[in-house]
């Protein structure tokens, strides 16, 4: 009987050495990606991301690894602590909470001791691609098990993750998870849009951001090339926006890693420039199967609010989501902006594996998971972050 590729055995492999059976065809993308980040080095591709990066191969798909043992203080694109912790403590400086806040800054506390106890970031990430929003595409999860037994048994010491799980846009692989006796760990309020042309294309907000687009004088462009210069520019633009503006713990992309996910086609990238051929808004699109999300996005924040670079900027990947028929993960953030525009809420998980895990780390995750679940919940419900 011959052996087929779809009957194969998870396996971990260095990108840059892999054997022969490690990349199945069709998988360019892919390939490109995990290659590029593992010849450049993370760290030189994403300046706040320490990890170690590998490939895993299950059947015909290959997902990107991350392992991380005793880093601190990262982007949260592979430390929960700095998801759960860190960026916890940045949001109640912005989130008005009222009298609840001094309460929650304590209890805050309380998880960060309980999560040094439960060695969080000792930790492997499957299908991390090092966004702030992971797509699976149209894993259903059907070789979890054998995935799970696989890492498990290359890493005993570390938790078995994957990010951004979530009922709308990958439910067959939230139902594997939790079957296999995986934890969810809240993660965010997402906010998606079914159906753009229904839901999108015709709301007033949508419209308005059609007209400041017109009434703005610049000119959209695909990104099929970039030219010299452009690079530099999108990532200086997205920084204004989600490091500058935002926080420190999203992932810093540097120029090299916006060539290289161009070059790769993993991005789709689209700007907006000015008559001198300067890009004044930026969305870089991530797609997989049926959903589009935009982990670039950027503007010149020095510019005046009435110029409305944002909205054009929201704009961009919209309406590349409309004209291709897919549905779009908005991501978290900008609430009421994305409720304007036809979008509604999901919560999205962390799935964590912790079985084989001592028991007091066993014990700390799943205390996590009850506290997020009762205290994060209707928090994120009542403010609607």
């Amino acid at each position: 009987m011959q052996w087929r590729h779809t009957d194969m055995k998870p396996h971990l492999f260095d990108p840059l050495n892999a054997p022969p059976d490690s990349w199945p065809k069709g998988n360019e993308v892919e390939r490109s990606y995990l290659e590029g980040v593992a010849r450049f080095g993370v760290t030189n591709l994403i300046s706040n991301v320490r990890t170690k990066w590998l490939g895993l191969r299950s059947g015909n798909r290959v997902f990107p690894v991350t392992v991380n043992t005793d880093e601190t203080g990262d982007s949260y694109v592979c430390l929960p602590h700095s998801a759960y912790i860190l960026y916890a403590l940045q949001e109640l400086d912005i989130v008005d909470l009222g009298l609840a806040k001094p309460l929650l800054r304590i209890l805050i506390k309380a998880a960060d001791r309980l999560l040094q106890y439960a060695d969080i970031n000792r930790i492997v990430h499957v299908d991390n691609w090092l966004l702030s929003t992971n797509l699976h595409g149209d894993w259903d999860g059907h070789d979890i098990v054998a995935i799970r037994r696989h890492m498990v048994s290359a890493y005993p010491s570390h938790i078995i993750a994957i990010r951004s799980i979530d009922h709308w846009s990958s439910p067959a692989l939230l139902e594997a998870v939790k079957k296999d006796g995986w934890r969810l760990l809240l993660s965010r309020q997402i906010w998606v849009t079914e159906d753009l042309h229904l839901n999108w294309a015709k709301r007033n907000s949508t419209n308005n951001d059609r007209r400041q687009l017109h009434k703005s004088g610049l000119s959209i462009e695909k990104l099929a090339s970039l030219r010299s210069g452009d690079s530099e520019r999108i990532a200086q633009l997205y920084h204004m926006l989600y490091v500058g503006k935002y926080s420190p713990l999203n992932p810093v992309f540097s120029a090299s890693w916006i060539e290289m996910t161009h070059r790769s086609g993993m991005i789709e990238y689209e700007a907006a420039r000015d008559q001198d051929g300067i890009i004044q808004a930026v969305s870089g699109s991530f797609i997989r199967g049926s959903v589009l999300t935009p982990p670039i996005v950027g503007y010149d924040t020095t510019k005046p609010s009435s110029d409305g670079l944002y909205r054009i900027a929201s704009y961009l990947f919209s309406q590349t989501c409309a004209e291709r028929f897919l549905r779009l993960n908005g991501s978290a953030g900008a609430a009421g902006f994305k409720r304007n525009r036809g979008a509604t809420s999901v919560i999205e998980y962390t799935a964590m594996y912790v079985a084989h895990l001592p028991l007091h780390r066993r014990v700390s995750i799943k205390i996590l998971e009850f506290l997020l679940t009762i205290i994060a919940v209707p928090i994120m419900k009542w403010k609607q972050v």
